[in-house]
């Protein structure tokens, strides 16, 4: 089972936790959970003028092994308006624009998804349950 939890931060709410968002998929093959502002496919959905945002922005994806992998889903746009950070115990990387990173099995940790003109993010915590 993978469960996330998402928050959006603003400047003025740092460090709040209410509007928070929640959604969990068992750990089976070609289970997806999207985040983005198409509330039609994501199953957790940012607010629909945050543009820095995608429609669909983050995929976690269950592969046949029952492991599961974050992917920055390329957007229309040639170059991204934000950044995306995983952060895994004291580990932190950036993802790249389109890129793919495993998550840790049994793990738990955060993505960032940082507005790089204004002081905001999506902060969507994970943790893999086994």
């Amino acid at each position: 089972m993978l469960e996330l939890t998402m928050a959006t931060v603003t400047a003025a709410d740092e460090g709040a936790t209410a509007g928070m968002q929640m959604a969990d998929a068992p750990s089976e093959p070609d289970a997806v959970l999207r985040v983005g502002r198409d509330k039609s496919v994501c199953r957790l959905s940012t607010p629909d003028d945050w543009l820095f945002v995608s429609r669909v922005h983050l995929e976690f994806h269950c592969g046949p092994d029952g492991a599961w992998r974050l992917s920055w889903l390329r957007g229309s746009q040639a170059n991204p308006s934000s950044e995306v950070r995983l952060t895994v115990g004291e580990h932190m990387q950036t993802l790249p624009y389109g890129g793919t990173v495993t998550l840790p099995r049994g793990g738990s940790g955060e993505v960032v998804v940082r507005d790089r003109v204004e002081p905001r993010s999506v902060n969507v915590g994970f943790y893999h349950e086994v």
